[in-house]
């Protein structure tokens, strides 16, 4: 290929990925960007954070405080009004059970909650830097991490435990892989910034693709 024709052909690629208006032009500019964050970006913020998920798309309700299909922390409502109040009126009394008062739980990180389709930025997490109401994203029983608050933390046998809850789940999570009893083996990093709406993109293209048998777990 001579030096004219690869300069044409990257003239025409661009304008077809910036001046183009067509549907298809659209879609090509979804690729890239996918390709861009997933293989280039995504790699380089590992790096730097120190953890195999440096950003994570929020894909469900359980950090929220609001109502989802009308249920808060077990409770079901016609009509609330989500506020700081309100969520502990609703949720709080769990918390003191376990020793948590209002107070304390508003010096945590993230305390109003974060909700579905938010961007969370993950930082590298050890024994050392996690702290009762951190926020950790950990392995579960699913191809998706879970990202729930702390709740407790003991040692045992010479290492470190801990216990998460989603702030509007009515419990923790039991079962195969249990939050109850978490082990730093399972965990992935903890939150440290939230960025609202962004992971909105990243959960509409699984959706996309999900017809087509495609699946992306990060």
């Amino acid at each position: 290929m001579t030096q004219n024709k690869w300069k044409h052909y990257v003239k025409a690629t661009w304008h077809f990925l910036w001046h183009d208006d067509s549907i298809w032009s659209w879609l090509a500019n979804l690729a890239v960007a996918f390709v861009l964050i997933r293989f280039i970006v995504y790699p380089i913020l590992a790096i730097i954070f120190g953890t195999g998920f440096p950003i994570v798309a929020v894909v469900s309700e359980s950090m929220e405080h609001g109502l989802h299909d009308n249920i808060l922390c077990g409770q079901q409502f016609s009509d609330f009004k989500e506020s700081y109040d309100n969520y502990w009126k609703t949720c709080g009394a769990w918390y003191e059970q376990h020793s948590i008062t209002k107070e304390q739980f508003q010096t945590f990180t993230l305390n109003q909650g974060f909700r579905k389709g938010d961007v969370i930025l993950i930082w590298r997490a050890n024994t050392n830097n996690i702290h009762l109401g951190d926020i950790l994203i950990f392995r579960g029983d699913r191809p998706q991490p879970i990202i729930h608050r702390v709740i407790k933390i003991w040692e045992q046998d010479g290492q470190k435990h801990y216990q998460t809850k989603g702030d509007h789940n009515s419990n923790s999570i039991t079962g195969n892989y249990p939050e109850t009893d978490i082990t730093i083996d399972r965990i992935y990093g903890k939150a440290t910034l939230r960025i609202p709406y962004l992971g909105w993109v990243k959960i509409l293209f699984v959706q996309l693709l999900a017809p087509f048998g495609i699946v992306i777990e990060r």
